[in-house]
């Protein structure tokens, strides 16, 4: 951490209100952000009057998005754009200023030493919110909606909100993460939450947004959608859907590659049955089957070999010594006749 005073310019999350020539009312997260770490604010003139104040600072901004955010890039989330910026930064630790001796990472290097050592634990920057779990399995958080799992239904939880996530909580226990929403009214559905209920209700699957929003992001695969076709037209629309929740469940002890990988192997051999699927996943686990399957997104051009569940069993058995069973001795009770009794028919 620097030593001595930091200059800040009048950033919203940090001052609340500008008061004067530097007085300034800090927001209450901030006042407790620069106590845990132990900084020292100076806070720069607002406007014209202050740009000498913090010139570099805002020159080093600039050059940082011309060269790397100009044009915008195309990105499918905020984590995939903050591990492109993450990248850019070490890149920049070799670029050297101007005529300068040293790169810029090797000035860091030289100027680590004079900083003060970080506190031994972190500090909580998640602001916090204890919403309720609505009849429909979600929450509400800045006006976007969350999906948690369906058993929390009526119940209060708790939700740190990050710059780019959201982490929800039943007391200690973390139950559901999504990528922050940026408007309102969005809503953010994981299909997993749901499951328990679909399976009472599977009419509701096909047109559900939790299941359109797992085929945008790629959960929900076309591997999935041909196993699901198949097996409604084998047990009917019913038993069908309620077969695949019970495929989807694995991916709760399963890779995703790996339930993948089963379901496209049963499918390919005609197995339509979940615990074939099962089957198949954990043989893609342990390395059985084809390397073309360990992440198939597609179905295979030849069907594989499908063990049963029975006949994996029975292989895991030790092999039975013992005679066949014979009635035989039974044959011997043939010899023996009882005359019939007086008044009982022949």
């Amino acid at each position: 951490m620097p030593i001595g005073k930091v200059r800040y310019d009048n950033l919203r999350s940090a001052v609340s209100r500008v008061l004067g020539f530097r007085d300034r009312r800090e927001a209450e997260r901030w006042v407790a952000f620069r106590s845990h770490y132990g900084l020292e604010a100076f806070y720069c003139q607002p406007g014209k009057e202050g740009a000498h104040e913090k010139g570099g600072v805002e020159g080093e901004v600039g050059r940082f998005r011309r060269n790397h955010l100009v044009p915008v890039p195309e990105v499918g989330s905020l984590s995939e754009l903050n591990s492109m910026i993450d990248l850019w930064d070490e890149q920049d630790e070799e670029r050297r200023i101007g005529s300068r001796p040293h790169t810029v990472g090797q000035s860091f290097a030289l100027e680590r030493s004079l900083l003060r050592p970080l506190p031994d634990e972190p500090f909580e920057t998640g602001r916090v919110f204890n919403p309720r779990v609505d009849r429909y399995g979600q929450i509400t958080v800045r006006q976007a909606h969350y999906s948690v799992p369906v058993r929390l239904i009526g119940r209060p939880v708790r939700v740190l909100l990050h710059a780019s996530e959201l982490v929800i909580y039943e007391g200690l226990k973390e139950v559901a993460r999504h990528e922050r929403l940026t408007r309102r009214g969005q809503s953010r559905l994981e299909l997993d939450h749901y499951l328990e209920a679909l399976v009472r209700k599977p009419g509701a699957l096909p047109g559900a947004t939790a299941l359109e929003q797992a085929r945008a992001v790629g959960k929900f695969t076309p591997v999935h959608d041909a196993w699901w076709s198949a097996v409604r037209r084998a047990h009917g629309d019913a038993t069908g859907t309620r077969e695949l929740i019970t495929v989807l469940l694995l991916h709760r002890t399963m890779t995703h590659d790996h339930v993948v990988a089963g379901i496209a192997a049963a499918l390919q051999a005609g197995a339509l049955t979940a615990d074939t699927v099962a089957v198949e996943d954990r043989k893609a686990a342990q390395g059985d089957t084809a390397p073309a399957l360990t992440r198939a997104t597609t179905l295979p051009a030849a069907p594989p070999q499908v063990t049963s569940l029975t006949q994996r069993r029975l292989t895991a058995l030790p092999v039975d010594t013992r005679p066949p069973p014979s009635v035989a001795a039974y044959d011997a009770l043939l010899k023996h006749h009882h005359p019939a009794t007086q008044g009982e028919l022949p």
